[in-house]
Order: structure tokens, then C-alpha cells, then sequence
């Protein structure tokens, strides 16, 4: 156990104060938001940033839960090796609090998403004692995987302090383009076509609507659209090798001219510099931003089967068409894992707040019904957090929730843990009873 480990573990013996923290405070459902009386603690884990070891013949890296995504990223590049996690956050964002929300990210159809590239844990239980799960072992069959226990449970379990990663061999060469796509419908036949031509190496696989596109272009306007004219879809796609022989150019360049003779790509660009790489990327990155340059929006982090993503879009398209009284969409996501941000705006000169909130009462329970019926997730990548309680109440399983409850309640009987995020208090009578009618 190392000494600032035991530090945290000490800090158990602060009288009367529940523990609230969550990695660097990037949280969208407010997983690291204390409670307004006053009676939780924050606990930092800013100083807990050392790099303890980077083993290249092993593929592994093992960290303290406070270093930044990004700081991991460079030390593994110092190494020639590649942590593949990429998100909009990772200057901010500690890794701690990715492992705690098992964070997506952009490349989650080739590399996985955290929950796939942590080896191992370390972290303080509630009641004091220290896990010691570091090793990075690939196979390791003593039991319990206790560490995916604590991945994604928002530190409602115990507090992270240290991970064992996995890395890869570093990209030697890069192929990105940016596609306008002819229909919602064609997003798959791409997908399937992409991997084939490139051998299973496309990373990235990102939709953008015209509509996200346009409010970031609109309040933007140095911000240029890669295609001579507008569509209605796009999708950005990287693939890329860590090989010394094999060239990824000819196998993009001869996915791009199929799927133009067969009439599933409307037009679009290869990257041919690494500024233009970057420019692609830009613009996929500030999405968000265009929704918040034009008041912000109702947001809806979904995921259903990636051969459902086309229906999806277009049936939840239909019901705001229907429903939302003239609200604006912006949809985007990372379609190779099935995970579609679909997000709602108030039409131009609207009251903002008064229109937001109709229509998280009037369109929101429609489109997460919608993700129901698809056997999907009303969250896929942010977690349940203390704002999406209701909705696992409501969308989820209640023997799963049952077993949630029975978890919490077995390892923090005192409910000091990251309190009131993930699962209620007291739910375990009422959930167990329900599952057994």
C-alpha cells in the first residue's frame, strides 16, 4: 500500500462527513456533487498523480486515479505505446474518475471502452481497508473479478487510488476522412465496409448530423465544412496500424471510391496531412460547444445495438418532429459501439429555460421508452450519477437493481460512499419483493 493510500484510507476517521468525489469533476450526471446540507467531504485526488510503472514488454502502465487521460497518453507515448482512451475531456478528466464512470470514448469500436483496458485496481474500502488488485496479469482465474465490481460504480463502492492499464503498440500511420452519406440507413453497410477494406483497423467511426454541424458552423464561422455541399449525414472515420509494412492509404482510398460507386457516399475528403487530420477532428470535437453557443440543450446519452442505430435516429427523429413543438435536433455519437448522443434545443427566440424544461417532461420519457423497446441503455457512457436514479427506477431491471442494493449495502453498510449517486438507501426491501412476485 503506498503512503498516500494509507493517507485516504485515514481519512475514513473525519467524524460525522460522507464522502463525495468522483476524479476531476467532469461528471455530467452529478456523480461528484456533494449534497446541499453541507455533510459530505470532497476528497481530492489531485496530488495522487505519480505514474508508479510503465512495463513496454508487458504492455502495462500503472497509475494513481489522479493523473490526468492526457498525462497517461504522453507517458505511454515517451514509450513508444499508446493508451488507447480518447475523450473531449482528457486534459481535465483523472483517470481515476473514467475507471469510475467506465468511461466510452471515440475509439471504443476497436480499442473498448475502459472497463476493457483496466488490469487491475487499488482502492480504499469503506471501511478503511486497502484493496490490492494492481497486478496486470492478462489472465488471472482466483475468483471474483473484484475490480470490474468497482469500475463504473461511480465511488459508491470505495475510492479508486491506483489502476493497472493496458497499452498497445503506438500507431505508426493514420487514415481519416470525412463522408457525407447519402441516408441514416447506410451508417452499417459503411461500417461493415470500412472494416473490411481495412482489415478490422478503423478506430473511429463518428456520426454527425447536418444539424449539429450547422449550430457550431453558425456560431463558429472560422469553422469550415470539409464537403462542397451541405447533407444531411456525416460520419468521420479513422483507422490506423502500428505496423511497419502495412500502408492504410490504398485500403481507405479504395473503401472511399466503393462506396461512391455504389452510391452510399454523397462526397468527401481524405485527410492528406496531419493539419487536416486535425481539422476533421475539430470539428466532431466542438459539436458540444455549437449546442451550448446556441443555449444549451436537453440531453439524451443513449446506446442501442449498432445495427439499430439508423432506426433509432430516424424513429426518435420522428416522435421530437411529433412531439416537440418545433425543438431543434443535435445528433451525434460514436455509431461502431452504438452510442448516440440525441439532444434537444429550444427553437430560436423560445423562452430557453421554460421550453428546456418542457421538454425534459414532455419528450424525454418518450425517447428513453423508445431506447426501452430497443432493448437499449438510457445511459451509455456518462453513468447513473444522482440525475439518472429515476431513470434506472423507471428503464431498469429490478433484479439488477436488487443486486446493486445488496452490493452496496454488504460492502458500505454505513452508506459513507460517494452517498445518494447509483442506488437509493433502503431500496434493497422494496426491489427484492418486487423482483419475487
Amino acid at each position: 500500500m503506498s503512503d498516500t493510500a494509507s493517507r485516504v484510507a485515514r481519512s475514513r476517521s473525519t467524524k460525522g462527513l460522507l464522502r463525495s468525489r468522483l476524479g476531476g469533476n467532469t461528471s455530467y450526471c452529478g456523480g461528484a456533487t456533494p449534497s446541499a446540507q453541507g455533510d459530505q467531504l470532497i476528497i481530492s485526488m489531485q496530488r495522487m498523480n505519480a505514474i508508479r510503472e510503465v512495463d513496454a514488454n508487458n504492455l502495462s502502465m500503472t497509475v494513481e486515479a489522479g493523473c490526468l487521460l492526457s498525462e497517461i497518453q504522453s507517458a505511454a507515448a515517451s514509450e513508444n505505446l499508446f493508451f488507447p482512451l480518447s475523450l473531449g475531456s482528457q486534459e481535465s478528466c483523472q483517470i481515476g474518475g473514467n475507471i469510475s464512470t467506465n468511461a466510452g470514448g471515440v475509439s471504443a469500436v476497436r480499442y473498448g471502452i475502459t472497463r476493457d483496458l483496466v488490469l487491475g485496481l487499488e482502492a480504499v474500502l469503506p471501511n478503511g481497508e486497502i484493496l490490492n488488485n494492481l497486478s496486470p496479469l492478462r489472465k488471472d482465474n482466483r475468483g471474483y473479478a473484484l475490480h470490474h465490481m468497482l469500475i463504473g460504480a461511480e465511488g459508491s463502492l470505495g475510492i479508486i487510488t491506483a489502476a493497472s492499464l493496458r497499452l498497445l503498440r503506438a500507431p505508426l500511420s493514420q487514415a481519416t476522412a470525412f463522408l457525407a452519406v447519402r441516408d441514416i440507413g447506410d451508417l452499417m453497410p459503411l461500417l461493415a465496409m470500412a472494416q473490411s477494406a481495412t482489415g478490422e483497423a478503423v478506430t473511429s467511426f463518428e456520426y454527425t448530423s447536418n444539424s449539429s454541424l450547422q449550430l457550431l458552423l453558425n456560431k463558429v464561422p472560422e469553422l469550415r465544412r470539409p464537403t462542397e455541399e451541405p447533407a444531411e449525414h456525416y460520419v468521420l472515420i479513422e483507422a490506423a496500424t502500428s505496423s511497419t509494412i502495412l500502408s492504410l492509404d490504398p485500403a481507405m482510398e479504395a473503401f472511399f471510391e466503393a462506396g461512391m460507386e455504389q452510391g452510399l457516399i454523397l462526397d468527401g475528403a481524405i485527410a492528406s496531412s496531419e493539419q487536416q487530420r486535425k481539422d476533421f477532428w475539430n470539428l466532431r470535437e466542438h459539436i458540444p460547444e455549437g449546442e451550448v453557443l446556441n443555449g444549451s440543450s436537453v440531453k439524451h446519452d443513449v446506446s442501442v445495438r449498432v445495427s439499430h442505430v439508423g432506426r433509432f435516429i430516424e424513429l426518435g427523429s420522428a416522435l421530437v418532429n411529433q412531439y416537440g413543438q418545433g425543438a431543434r435536433l443535435s445528433i451525434y455519437g460514436h455509431v461502431g459501439d452504438g452510442n448516440i448522443h440525441f439532444n434537444l434545443l429550444a427553437p430560436e427566440g423560445a423562452d430557453n429555460a421554460a421550453f428546456l424544461e418542457m421538454l425534459q417532461t414532455e419528450i424525454s420519457p418518450r425517447i428513453y421508452d423508445l431506447v426501452a423497446k430497443m432493448d437499449g441503455s438510457f445511459s451509455a457512457e456518462y453513468g447513473l450519477g444522482q440525475d439518472k436514479i429515476q431513470l434506472n427506477e423507471a428503464f431498469g431491471d429490478p433484479v439488477k437493481r436488487a443486486l446493486m442494493s445488496t452490493l452496496k449495502e454488504a460492502i458500505d453498510p454505513n452508506n459513507i460512499m460517494n452517498p445518494g449517486k447509483v442506488v437509493r438507501p433502503g431500496k434493497l426491501g422494496s426491489e427484492a419483493e418486487a423482483s419475487s412476485v
